[in-house]
């Protein structure tokens, strides 16, 4: 068998239906949210950066007519947001995504596993800190999904061109998050998605319901587990849907505050503090003390 190299976990798609929205409810969250980039195939994000150099990135339709030209030329992250959006709604999370040196290598892995959700994109956008000043960020990606997983994608970004920027300000979150420690899923067979998720992270593939990241984990539960674990309600079953996010918390007792100041719904599970999904916030957050 042929060694891949496990990729880290670079950033989550979050489809939402307004990015103004999206940006209102992760602010009352203490998340600092970047300004918004525009794709060149019409859709736009307002992503939220931490310190470990993972991200969110909600994503909204910003030009209807641009996004429908570019689902016609073949833009699979395009038709996959619009998959979900048509499947499960305007608030989500879509995608898993995995950093990689050689998005044209994972391509063909996945062409050659059967699990290819498409043809590569390669594009280029206009990237700002709060300051002003900008830079291009360029991207190649490689898409995985299985056909009966229909909720959820991953793929591989390859980041051509990082931008010269001074995130330093976008990683300053009043919520004391530094990072993301692993991805939750939910699934009616939790171990029938160990290949596609072991084969979209550059893995070998391995039994289990948990896949162990460079720098997160992802793991895939029942809904009863997920339910019964963190008290939220998990919604129509599936072959496979990312339903929650755990971040790392300097302290969890100041990240309890701000939630409680800002009126935010939450409870307790364990250690955790659990935020349920809403507007503008397509999965739940999980804020988890890490010493």
């Amino acid at each position: 068998m042929i060694k891949t190299s496990t990729h880290p976990l670079d950033h989550l798609v979050l489809p939402t239906r307004s990015l103004d929205v999206a940006r209102q409810r992760l602010s009352s969250l203490g998340f600092v949210v970047a300004p918004t980039g525009i794709h060149p195939f019409g859709t736009e994000n307002a992503c939220v950066f931490f310190a470990d150099g993972t991200y969110l990135e909600p994503l909204a339709i910003g030009d209807e007519q641009t996004a429908e030209r570019a689902m016609s030329e073949g833009n699979v992250f395009v038709a996959r947001d619009r998959l979900y959006r048509d499947r499960l709604g305007e608030e989500g999370f879509s995608a898993v995504v995995f950093g990689t040196a050689d998005a044209v290598a994972d391509h063909a892995r996945y062409v050659g596993a059967g699990l290819s959700a498409g043809d590569m994109l390669s594009f280029s956008r206009v990237f700002a800190d709060p300051t002003g000043k900008s830079d291009t960020a360029s991207f190649k990606l490689a898409f995985a999904a299985d056909r009966e997983a229909a909720d959820a994608f991953l793929f591989a970004c390859q980041r051509i061109n990082a931008p010269k920027i001074d995130r330093t300000a976008l990683q300053a979150h009043a919520n004391g998050v530094t990072g993301i420690v692993e991805i939750v899923a939910i699934s009616d067979s939790p171990s029938g998605q160990a290949r596609l998720v072991s084969t979209a992270a550059g893995k070998n593939v391995e039994d289990g319901d948990k896949e162990e990241l460079p720098n997160a984990a992802l793991t895939v539960l029942t809904p009863d587990t997920f339910a019964s674990r963190f008290g939220v309600p998990t919604g129509v079953s599936s072959d496979l849907r990312f339903a929650a996010i755990i971040f790392s918390v300097r302290g969890s007792a100041a990240a309890a505050r701000l939630l409680a100041a800002s009126a935010i719904e939450h409870n307790m599970s364990g250690n955790d503090i659990v935020v349920p999904p809403a507007p503008g916030q397509g999965a739940t957050f999980i804020f988890r003390e890490i010493p």
